[in-house]
């Protein structure tokens, strides 16, 4: 009975499409990533940095006093300078061993706009990032908020070098940001196939879209989340501080003006989405919260295409 027993929990680790996981294997997923979570708030806590509760986390902070019960990550905010910030900071002090600050830069690219924790532990592997050999934990996603200036024609441009910094930072064609932007982006990577040029591109697009301090402006930003969500200004008094709620049982930051960042950036919020959309949105090619993802390189991830 002991080796059986053995095997079914073993199996319940591992997940190959996310979408069709169970109930309990999300709720495993979830828990790992929550650990995350208590570490990363504890450690901000600890150096003074400032993060929020976003996207679905903060919905579900709010709703459900924890995760949306079909999430299957963590998101946060965190203002530019603290952001700027972090990855000094973590490789000093934090538990290397066991997280890992993760950013994309001229080596090494996650095909992930923002930073990111992971944890090194486990294996979380999407599939547009299969073919890389990178840090596949479980990850904490981090985002940063930046300012958003006031004349029209700066925003524009800041829109404009923030959607080809996502581009060439990414490096890999947009989902859910529409049929024409997936075609454009499809054109324009075929023509600038360098990677030194397409670096370049991103790490100047970047400096020009951050330009704009949050203390020198009346509204802020989030420029790595998509056309949808960069095109959002919120007043900055939404991030004047946090405030904090309950999340699984432990007490996490939301920006004080909650109601209004999540009524701006998602409508009725509190509303729960139709049936065939309470589903997780990674499309995953493996998962396994008990084993380090080092453990399957040439297996699930860094295989090269035939």
């Amino acid at each position: 009975m002991f080796v059986p027993a053995l095997k079914e929990v073993f199996d319940m680790c591992e997940i190959f499409d996310l979408r069709n996981a169970s109930d309990e294997q999300i709720k495993m997923l979830q828990s790992k990533a929550l650990e995350i979570l208590v570490y990363f708030r504890d450690f901000c806590e600890k150096y003074n940095l400032t993060f929020y509760l976003c996207g679905g986390c903060c919905i579900g902070a709010i709703r459900h006093k924890g995760f949306i019960p079909w999430d299957d990550d963590i998101d946060v905010f965190m203002p530019r300078e603290d952001y700027e910030k972090l990855g000094d900071l973590w490789n000093k002090y934090a538990d290397t061993d066991r997280y890992s600050f993760c950013r994309s830069n001229k080596e090494t690219n996650y095909r992930h706009l923002g930073a990111s924790i992971r944890d090194n532990n486990t294996t979380f592997i999407n599939k547009h990032s299969k073919n890389l050999d990178i840090n596949h934990g479980i990850a904490l996603e981090i985002l940063p908020l930046d300012g958003c200036p006031d004349n029209k024609m700066k925003r524009i441009k800041q829109i404009f070098f923030a959607m080809l910094f996502s581009l060439f930072n990414a490096q890999r064609l947009p989902n859910n940001q529409g049929k024409f932007i997936r075609i454009m982006s499809k054109i324009i990577l075929s023509i600038v196939r360098s990677q030194k040029l397409r670096y370049w591109i991103w790490s100047y697009s970047e400096k020009q879209m951050t330009k704009y301090k949050i203390e020198d402006c009346n509204y802020i930003t989030e420029l790595v989340t998509g056309f949808r969500y960069m095109k959002n200004k919120y007043p900055k008094c939404i991030f004047e501080k946090a405030i904090y709620k309950e999340f699984e049982g432990y007490k996490m930051p939301v920006p004080i003006g909650y109601d209004e960042y999540l009524k701006m950036a998602f409508g009725d919020y509190m509303k729960l989405p139709p049936q065939e959309q309470r589903v997780p949105r990674h499309d995953t090619v493996y998962i396994n919260v008990k084993e380090s993802y080092k453990k399957f390189k040439g297996i699930y991830y860094g295989v090269k295409e035939k």
